[in-house]
């Protein structure tokens, strides 16, 4: 069944049919509050909060934007509103700093430095995108971290493709300021590398 007819079934009483809306979305909707909150918990509470919000404001939808739309305008709201009472997002390091990689120059990317570089790199990433304006923020981990087109997110936060476009591009001069100095820190950390491989 299409989201639509669910949600009919949902307005009507039908209880699984929206249990089926969150089966098809919960995973999503985990990812989208992760990228924000970076903590696991938190990010499964609010996740089922925003479920819990739609639920008990079902009869409110009226299917003029898709299902998916209308909720993650929900999710998203609910997260924006934590950051700011929380004033700042804990950050963590991306991965599992303990696997063992290897860089695509052959050198091994779970040395101590490595290891280091990769954790100052994503806590460095993660305050970055801290610092963004929140609808900024939005805008760039909906289209760069969950895949949406401009289209979806100006659904999803309810203003104009042209916006959308305006709020990425900014996003994305700020990030490269910001982590300007993180980049050449990491080049020259590259070149120091191969340099003691090549010895």
């Amino acid at each position: 069944m299409g989201d639509e007819e669910l949600v009919a079934r949902a307005q009507e009483g039908e209880r699984e049919a929206f249990e089926v809306l969150v089966e098809r979305y919960k995973v999503k909707a985990y990812h989208i509050a992760f990228d924000y909150i970076r903590d696991r918990e938190e990010a499964k509470d609010l996740s089922q909060e925003a479920f819990l919000r739609a639920f008990s404001h079902l009869r409110t939808f009226d299917m003029r934007s898709s299902f998916y739309t209308w909720f993650y305008r929900i999710l998203v709201n609910l997260c924006v509103d934590y950051c700011r009472h929380r004033r700042r997002v804990n950050w963590v390091p991306l991965g599992d700093p303990e696997k063992r990689l290897e860089n695509q120059d052959g050198t091994d990317a779970s040395s101590p430095g490595a290891l280091a570089l990769a954790e100052e790199t994503s806590r460095k990433l993660g305050a970055a995108l801290d610092m963004l304006p929140p609808r900024q923020r939005t805008a760039f981990l909906l289209r760069n971290h969950e895949g949406l087109s401009i289209r979806e997110i100006a659904q999803v936060m309810k203003t104009r493709e042209g916006t959308v476009k305006a709020q990425l591009h900014r996003s994305i001069i700020t990030l490269r300021q910001n982590l300007a100095g993180l980049l050449n820190a990491h080049r020259l950390q590259a070149t120091h590398t191969r340099r003691l491989v090549s010895a």
